[in-house]
This record gives structure tokens, sequence and C-alpha cells, in this order.
């Protein structure tokens, strides 16, 4: 077998670069930050945040200053200030918040799926605080007009169900807030808890002072070190953050546990072995446990300071709780495909109102070469299927549904002699506009 391994650079994480961004743009002077994911989500980011009033100077490729506007974003006063997410569900939900910590009226609409995508828990936690919206189309979802005075203080509940970004959002905007604010996680389950993680380290690296506490068995509130919860359930912790002003901060946005995903899961499979270098260890990144389901299956994983290196080996079926890393289900749904006994992919529903239904887009297209997937109500069940390990004379034509995560791991069944062709190829600009040129180096063994 050959073991030449392929070497591999991550691209810069999307959740950062999305968040990083934010506080830079809502601090007071001016910020340079390096090695900020370049795709079609931080284009509307960075569009609107110029919109509602901060400066960006692109200086290179992944190289930002970014002139801060020093206090809440500023809307229309009679008409109201447009702000286009496209598809990008994080600058959609993130966005929402801070601008309903400004003043004025926004428009927030996208295109596609954007105007399907649910974002009415949010917006009923924003109305509390003080913002009315107007829904033009499906009520509880995009397009919508915001008007809004600024955010109050006091108590606030936040559902989680649906996604983590209502929570991020929320906690992005509170230190514009009149007074205190109290962000209660509430709802029936929390999902995607690690990107919370992401948003609290960017406060606390942008000069935010928030304090996170938890209730103990006797219904009273303790502080607690945010980097020590590992598991959240509705009603047990809170947040409060206080008024104060992002510092402005030079900083360099670490790589991306999701897009590495598909190149660790290349390594996993084989026949060579992948080294993907620009990654952090010690990651709040929830799609690091990547290598740890990896591993689980049966991949070897080998660290050498930023650099992993993922050989392949014989690959076993798991069963896996994935409400934490729901970004990188199509990447493990794809590996277990090729792994010995089935594999159960658990507490992932809110993968239905992604880009795309990512549980049905799954089975499908896995589908398309003979792979029995079962879809779960909360989840899938991956059947083994036996591929031919020789490549075939027919490439296989393959949907995407616009949804680049569905493009990039189907990607991967090219290493198991399965030539995928997808029908939107250009979709993976969304987070990784590089994506096929990395992914040429995989199948050529470079």
């Amino acid at each position: 077998m050959e073991t030449t391994p392929v070497i591999i650079q991550a691209p810069a994480s999307k959740s950062m670069s999305h968040r990083t961004l934010i506080a830079a743009a809502l601090a007071a002077g001016q910020s340079r930050l390096t090695s900020v994911l370049k795709s079609e989500d931080l284009e509307r980011t960075g569009d609107i945040l110029s919109r509602m009033g901060a400066k960006l100077e692109y200086l290179g490729p992944g190289e930002i200053q970014v002139t801060g506007m020093a206090g809440r974003p500023e809307g229309g006063q009679t008409e109201p200030l447009d702000l286009f997410v496209a598809e990008s569900g994080t600058t959609c939900r993130l966005l929402t918040a801070i601008a309903a910590a400004g003043k004025g009226k926004f428009r927030i609409h996208g295109r596609g799926q954007m105007h399907n995508r649910p974002i009415g828990a949010l917006a009923q936690s924003l109305a509390k605080l003080g913002s009315t919206f107007t829904y033009e189309e499906n009520q509880g979802c995009p397009p919508f007009i915001l008007e809004t005075n600024g955010m109050a203080g006091g108590n606030v509940d936040v559902d989680l169900a649906e996604s983590s970004q209502y929570l991020s959002g929320v906690l992005l905007a509170a230190p514009m807030a009149a007074d205190t604010l109290i962000v209660n996680v509430a709802g029936d389950k929390v999902v995607s808890w690690p990107y919370v993680a992401l948003t609290l380290q960017v406060l606390e690296d942008f000069g935010i002072a928030f304090l996170v506490e938890t209730r103990d068995g006797s219904g009273n509130w303790n502080r607690t070190d945010w980097r020590e919860i590992k598991e959240v359930k509705p009603g047990s912790i809170r947040f409060v953050v206080s008024p104060g002003a992002y510092k402005a901060q030079d900083r360099r946005v670490e790589g991306d546990w999701s897009n590495a995903s598909y190149f660790a899961a290349a390594g996993a499979i084989g026949p060579r072995p992948v080294i993907i270098e620009g990654l952090r260890r010690d990651s709040l990144q929830g799609d690091r446990v990547i290598l740890d389901i990896l591993q689980q299956m049966g991949a070897d994983v080998q660290w050498q300071g930023d650099s992993v290196t993922i050989g392949p080996g014989e690959l076993k079926g798991v069963d896996v709780d994935m409400g934490a890393c729901p970004d990188i289900v199509p990447t493990v749904a794809v590996a277990a495909s090729l792994a010995q006994g089935e594999t159960l992919i658990r507490n992932v529903a809110h993968l239905r109102i992604k880009e795309c239904d990512r549980l049905s887009a799954v089975a499908t297209e896995l589908g398309r070469v003979g792979v029995q997937v079962d879809v779960l109500e909360d989840g899938l069940r991956v059947h083994p299927s036996s591929l031919p390990q020789e490549p075939k004379d027919e490439p296989i034509p393959h949907l995407t549904y616009g949804d680049h995560r569905i493009a990039m791991c189907m990607a991967i069944l090219a290493l198991a002699g399965e030539t995928m062709v997808p029908d939107k190829p250009d979709c993976v600009g969304k987070s990784f506009p590089g994506f096929w040129d990395e992914w040429g180096k995989v199948v050529a063994g470079e």
C-alpha cells in the first residue's frame, strides 16, 4: 500500500471568522485580522457590517483591517437598511441580533432555502428586548423588517432547540444593551453547544466581561468557568452580560475543523495518510471530535505540533451522539458507509433545517452508490456497503441541493472507487472556495 502522505493546509475557521469580524466591527479603533476565511458567507457578513457603519479594508488574502463602528448599528429611519444574507444562516442569525441592538429599521433577506429557515425563536427573544418583526412571506422566517430603538436589559430566555446561533447572536449583542442582560438557556434541548463556547472566547478576546452561572441541585446559581462546561441542559445555565465596549484587537483566525473533516476522513479511508496543518489541538470547535470519531472507528491519528496525521485502518461502525457537532454528520455518514457494521448517528434532528434537509440528502445521495441509509426521527442509521476498490468507468452524477457540505462529503467516495459528479460544484464557495483544488491533491496522491 502507498504510504506517502498527502499534506493539506486547513482553511480558516468559518465560525471564528464570522465572530471575530463582528467583534472587530463593533469595537472602537482599528483591528487587523489575519487568516480570515474568504467565502461567500463571510462576504455577506462583511458587507452587512460595512452597511451598519464599520469600515473594512481588504489588505491581502485573508487579511482585513477593520475600523469599528464604536457603537450601535444605525438602520434606516424612513426606509429600512437593506441587509442581504444570501444563504448564510450564520450571517442571518448573528447579525439579526446585532441589528436588534441598533437603532432604526433593517430589512433582512436572502435567497433560496434561506426564506424557509426558521428564526422565529430568536425573534421572540429579541422582541422581549424591544424589537419588532414584520414578516414579508413565511411567519418566523426571512425576509422580515426589524425595527428597534435599542436593546433593553433585564432577563430573556433563548431557546436553543433549533440552533445555538440564537444564543451566540444575543451574547454578541448583549454588551450594547441599555442595562445588564441576563440570558437564560430555555427550550427542550440544546444543540451545537461548542459553537457558543467559540462566541464566549471571542467576547473574552475583545474585552467583554461576562459571567456564566449554573444551577445546582438546590436551585442556587453558582459562578462557573465556561471552559469547563461540556454539557448543557435548558434551565441550568445563564449568562450575565453588563453594558460594555468591544476593544480593538489584532487577531489571527484558527484553522477550521469542519472543513478539515473531509480530509481527515480521506486519511482514515486510505490508501494514503493525510497530514492536515494549521489546526489547534486545544481548539474549542466542536467539530474537533471528528478525530475522536474516526479513531473510534479504527483510524490511526497522530499529532506533531499543529499538524495531525490521519492514517487508514479497518473501520468499524459506531454509535455516536452528534448533537454538538452537526456539520460533520455528512462526513461521518460517508466514512461509515465504508466501515464494517452499522453506524447510528443520533440527536441531529436539527439538520433538517440547514441549507437543505441534510438527513434526507445524505441518505438519497449515498443511495446512488448502493448504500442503505435509514432516516430516523433524530438521525441516521448507515448500513455498510461493499464499494469497488477499482475506479468505475462511468462517473455518477449526484445532487448537492446547493449545499456545500453535501458536495464536499460525497467527494470522499472517490477514494472508494466511485467518481461522484456534483450538479453544483461551485456551491462549496459558501465556506471553502478552494476545496476542489485541495481535494485534487488527495485524489492525485500529491
